[in-house]
């Protein structure tokens, strides 16, 4: 499981560093690809399977579910760590989701987000705003 927030830097390289903690559950290659909400995903190979199989699934009749496939998959590769734990990232992921110097790096369950500190910063605020509504909204924590 992955949980907890920490900021790194990219370096001039594309190049950011993963949190130990993470990279112990990444295994020593995962999959990097375009994320929701202006993000990017980073999965262990084994989770990676499990989405797959699951958009596998989705009807190829659907336009929206081609289009999501589509999009998901194509910004999809294999990253490995370096000796410093360092994994590069592609330009064109960098590009999607405005990466450029300071990255917050997330652990949200079974993935981990990289977002670009900026767009994290404004999406965390309204996320706050209306933390308790939305609970409501979708589960019982039992809290």
């Amino acid at each position: 499981m992955f949980m907890g927030e920490y900021l790194h830097t990219l370096d001039e390289k594309g190049r950011i560093i993963v949190p130990a903690k993470f990279r112990d559950n990444l295994g020593e290659r995962c999959v990097i690809t375009r994320g929701l909400d202006q993000c990017l995903f980073l999965y262990p190979e084994s989770e990676w399977k499990n989405v797959e199989e699951k958009l596998k699934r989705l009807p190829l009749t659907q336009r929206d579910a081609r289009a999501f496939t589509r999009f998901f998959f194509s910004g999809a590769t294999d990253v490995e760590f370096d000796r410093q734990g360092r994994i590069m990232i592609p330009a064109g992921l960098r590009q999607y989701a405005k990466l450029e110097k300071e990255v917050v790096v997330i652990g949200v369950s079974t993935r981990v987000e990289l977002w670009a500190k900026e767009v994290w910063t404004e999406y965390a605020q309204q996320a706050e705003a209306s933390f308790e509504a939305i609970a409501e909204k979708i589960v019982d924590l039992g809290i």
